[in-house]
């Protein structure tokens, strides 16, 4: 048995992070914003999928990190090069002049567009395994 009111509240933020998301997307001077949202949205679906499975959610934030944590309840293939750079977004920014840059600078809206599919592929799995409908209210 597990948490299931802790799961839900985890894929409601990462719903929220995915509807900023949308409206922001095209937006070329907001693809820090975009990727960071991206990297915060997969944060809160591995956190899900943890509570989901009765599991201790830690107070981390390396996707990569919480993709060990759930490899065992989620099939899927990571591309661990995205997964670096998302990391990079949200752990090496520590002032806010950093905030969502990666390695290079500020993501390009490729780049932004890139995270933001793999934060909606993260989320299709998680709302599979949880049983729960897409269009949970948040």
């Amino acid at each position: 048995m597990y948490n299931h009111s802790m799961a839900i509240e985890w894929i409601k933020a990462s719903a929220i992070d995915l509807k900023v998301i949308q409206e922001i997307i095209d937006n070329e001077s907001l693809t820090s914003m975009t990727a960071f949202h991206s990297q915060q949205s997969i944060e809160k679906s591995l956190k899900a999928i943890l509570e989901y499975n009765n599991q201790d959610v830690p107070k981390i934030h390396h996707i990569k990190k919480l993709f060990k944590l759930v490899e065992k309840y989620i099939e899927i293939t990571v591309d661990i090069d995205l997964v670096m750079k998302m990391d990079s977004l949200y752990i090496d920014s520590r002032y806010p002049g950093e905030m969502g840059l990666l390695p290079n600078g500020t993501p390009t809206l490729e780049d932004a567009k890139e995270f933001y599919e793999f934060a909606l592929e993260i989320s299709d799995k998680v709302y599979n395994i949880l049983k729960i409908e897409k269009d949970i209210e948040v």
